[in-house]
């Protein structure tokens, strides 16, 4: 195998080690509330925290890998990963278990931060685009077979088997950025004096156009709708019988349209304008939650009546959120580091609400959990209408 292919699998690991982190151990949090004593409220604080911490440390580490490079930053977040997927292994209660998700979440940000940017840095024209593409890929794949595989380590060996799997896996990652990814900076990307004024000038400016937020908001609608779903399926189907061992299957419906749809949005982006490919989206995860909410209220509900409704909003999605990226980073292109650091933190955190809203309702049936991403949905469809509002007006 070439340098250059060992190279972009190494970044692709870093990246996809975050989401595998993130979704390993979902099948497990069915079992939490009767294992640790506890509400599903606070189980879901768990996955809460992790991906809180997963997006606000972006912040931080993007900034820092431009003043002292990607390597040393991203194995810094793998050894805070290591450190957090041990004490989850050996943790004997829920508030050490959370303690230790959002430090997991802490260091997995660096490798979603550094190797976004290395993959810049190291590749140029047709590379860059195929490490790109597996990039995205691997983030369509991982949470289907992260499911499989958390399930099945749950039911064979306990729930401390994810932990203590990732665990190997972050010291495997550390061994691979060490000796597989260069350690010079970039040229010109040194921190010059005044940049933290510069960006919180950015940041101003960004939040002074409406545009700019209501894209923010259709992103990190769409984003909470899927934690929602990430943080709620398990309980829907241990409500039908699922084990965790077969959540996967279930788990991957939406990943896999996810992919088909972002496909799917590269045929019509040469026939339709951004915002009608948007509506289209839209049209069809509000299609899909109708269904979900209607079959669980019919007498059909159960895992399929689930799943298959949902394989609507993951096309939907891969047709949201592609125009909606670039609406979010191109519409003040001098600003566009900034743009993407504010949508990227903005999608964790409404995410992380998204994930910790579902322990608050009981799920005997899907409806509750169809109910919780119709709103989320309701938001972002109102967040395109007013977008749809201003372009008429700038007209």
């Amino acid at each position: 195998m070439s340098h250059t292919r060992l190279r972009m699998l190494n970044l692709v690991g870093q990246l996809a080690y975050g989401l595998l982190s993130m979704t390993i151990c979902l099948p497990s949090m069915q079992d939490w509330p009767a294992t640790f004593g506890a509400s599903q409220a606070a189980v879901q604080l768990t996955f809460g925290g992790f991906v809180g911490a997963y997006g606000c440390m972006q912040l931080v580490y993007g900034p820092w890998s431009d003043r002292i490079g990607r390597k040393p930053v991203l194995m810094i977040g793998l050894c805070i990963a290591f450190l957090g997927s041990v004490m989850a292994a050996f943790a004997t209660n829920l508030a050490t278990l959370t303690l230790a998700r959002v430090l997991q979440g802490a260091g997995v940000a660096a490798g979603m931060v550094t190797g976004r940017a290395m993959v810049q840095d190291l590749f140029q024209g047709a590379e860059r685009t195929r490490a790109m593409a597996l990039v995205g890929m691997s983030m369509g794949v991982v949470p289907p077979l992260a499911t499989l595989a958390g399930g099945a380590l749950h039911v064979r060996f306990g729930w401390q088997a994810c932990f203590v799997l990732l665990s190997v896996l972050a010291v495997a990652l550390l061994a691979a950025a060490w000796w597989g990814l260069p350690s010079q900076q970039p040229a010109g990307r040194h921190q010059r004096p005044g940049a933290l004024r510069e960006l919180a000038t950015s940041y101003a400016t960004l939040a002074r156009e409406p545009a700019f937020l209501l894209y923010v908001l259709l992103l990190a609608s769409t984003t909470a709708t899927f934690y929602t779903f990430l943080g709620g399926t398990p309980l829907a189907l241990k409500a039908y019988g699922v084990r965790p061992d077969q959540l996967g299957w279930y788990i991957g419906a939406i990943p896999v349209a996810y992919i088909f749809g972002n496909l799917l949005t590269l045929r019509l982006s040469h026939r339709l304008a951004d915002h009608a490919i948007v509506a289209g989206g839209l049209a069809l995860t509000l299609l899909g939650v109708a269904l979900v909410i209607a079959l669980g209220l019919s007498p059909v509900r159960g895992p399929l009546a689930l799943a298959l409704p949902l394989l609507l909003l993951g096309v939907g999605h891969g047709l949201i959120v592609p125009p909606t990226l670039a609406g979010t980073v191109g519409l003040i292109p001098a600003l566009a580091g900034a743009a993407a650091a504010v949508g990227g933190v903005s999608q964790q955190l409404l995410g992380a609400f998204g994930g910790f809203a579902v322990g608050l309702v009981t799920h005997e049936t899907q409806v509750n959990l169809g109910l919780l991403m119709l709103g989320w949905t309701l938001l972002g469809l109102a967040a395109q209408l007013l977008l749809a509002s201003g372009r008429k007006q700038r007209a």
